[in-house]
């Protein structure tokens, strides 16, 4: 049986002091030792939840939600983590905001910071730009702080950018971690991230390139699979293509789907638009050509349609190791003949795995919780002691 204890001497061990004041983009910015404290501060704050003790490290303060995409669960996980660390959560609507009027990034992220401690941005639609959009606001509440006009410099988390979804295959990790009895169990294990059949349209590259971003790093047999035309950015196949040599693992790529759930421990089946698609669509934006979207919008419709055979079926299922591969998804997935008639998974594969998918949400919170407190405070697991020792109950009975 755990104890808080077990938490604080494995943080005691890990060297992630370079993530004090700094923020989270990309998971591979970050080193082995930094992502093994994330996940093991997540673990922690999960048991001092269960355990009835508060993790209340801020008195007052914000967390400034920015989503320029729609959300459910990364919504709902910021403001729950940001609430975990005592932090209200102000979203900016920039629709309410003075954006409009011509106000500037730079003026917009100091006038939002005055008394924020963490930055949540979710923008993900439009390839080199999301990324690019936060480290603009990064920049400018650095200069904001060394200028003097905000008293602390928050912290910027990425909550879904055209590169990488962090908080996503970081919480899908740690479910993976959970299942498997721990991290050191998945060496060796093939998990097929796989592109699947969807009736809509633009679904961002970020989650299968978090995925073999991150999930390389582990030892894990990574198969990027897709149609051909449904490629992701060549960079970042790059990274996990040495991620994998450096790991001992490995990272193939394959235009079959049933080549890639044979024998596989884990699989996660999920549409996503092609790179270039996704390029032509931001140019298209860039130009307000908004009769060359509609038509690429159709075309790309028409696209998925030639694969609607790329679903997770039962006949599939069958084929993974032992026929009981674990089912992964980010939410919401398509399910054939509940939320669309044909689509990424079968209605019974869904069903089946339902309880440890909404479990694989269930991390998300606090792994973005643990990236704030590893970039705003030094010492982490002496916080943690000194929360043990207060005693607080998180709920009064």
């Amino acid at each position: 049986m755990k104890t808080l204890q077990d938490y604080i001497d494995k943080l005691n061990a890990l060297n992630f002091r370079e993530m004090y004041n700094k923020d989270f983009f990309l998971t591979w910015e970050k080193t082995d030792e930094e992502l093994e404290a994330v996940f093991t501060l997540a673990d922690a704050l999960r048991f001092m939840r269960e355990n009835n003790i508060s993790t209340k490290v801020f008195d007052s303060g914000l967390g400034i939600s920015v989503f320029r995409d729609n959300s459910t669960r990364t919504r709902f996980s910021f403001a729950s983590a940001c609430n975990m660390l005592g932090l209200e959560v102000q979203d900016l609507d920039e629709s309410k905001s003075q954006i409009a009027h011509g106000e500037t990034v730079r003026e917009t992220a100091n006038m939002i910071s005055f008394m924020a401690d963490v930055i949540g941005i979710r923008d993900d639609m439009y390839i080199g730009k999301g990324n690019a959009y936060m480290h603009t606001v990064a920049d400018a509440v650095q200069e904001g702080y060394e200028d003097g006009i905000l008293q602390q410099r928050p912290t910027l988390v990425n909550l879904q950018c055209d590169i990488d979804h962090p908080t996503q295959i970081m919480a899908d990790t740690l479910h993976i971690i959970h299942e498997f009895g721990g991290v050191e169990n998945l060496k060796g294990k093939k998990i097929a991230m796989s592109w699947a059949y969807s009736p809509s349209y633009g679904k961002p590259l970020s989650v299968p390139q978090g995925a073999i971003g991150l999930l390389t790093r582990l030892g894990m047999d990574v198969v990027l699979a897709h149609p051909e035309g449904y490629e992701v950015m060549p960079e970042v196949e790059e990274i996990a293509k040495k991620n994998a040599e450096k790991s001992g693992g490995s990272f193939t790529r394959t235009n079959s789907m049933a080549e890639a759930f044979k024998d596989a421990d884990i699989v996660y089946p999920k549409s996503w638009a092609s790179y270039a698609a996704m390029e032509k669509r931001t140019d298209l934006y860039g130009k307000g050509d908004f009769d060359g979207i509609k038509k690429l919008e159709q075309e790309l419709l028409a696209q998925n349609a030639e694969h609607k055979d790329w679903t997770c079926s039962e006949e599939l299922m069958k084929t993974t190791k032992d026929g009981s591969a674990l089912y992964l998804h980010c939410l919401p997935a398509d399910i054939s003949g509940v939320s669309c008639q044909e689509g990424e998974v079968d209605a019974s594969v869904f069903d089946r795995y339902r309880v440890p998918l909404y479990k694989e949400a269930s991390f998300k919170p606090y792994i973005i919780a643990a990236m704030i407190m590893l970039a705003k405070f030094e010492d982490p697991s002496g916080l943690l002691k000194k929360l043990e020792e207060k005693g607080t109950p998180r709920k009064f009975d």
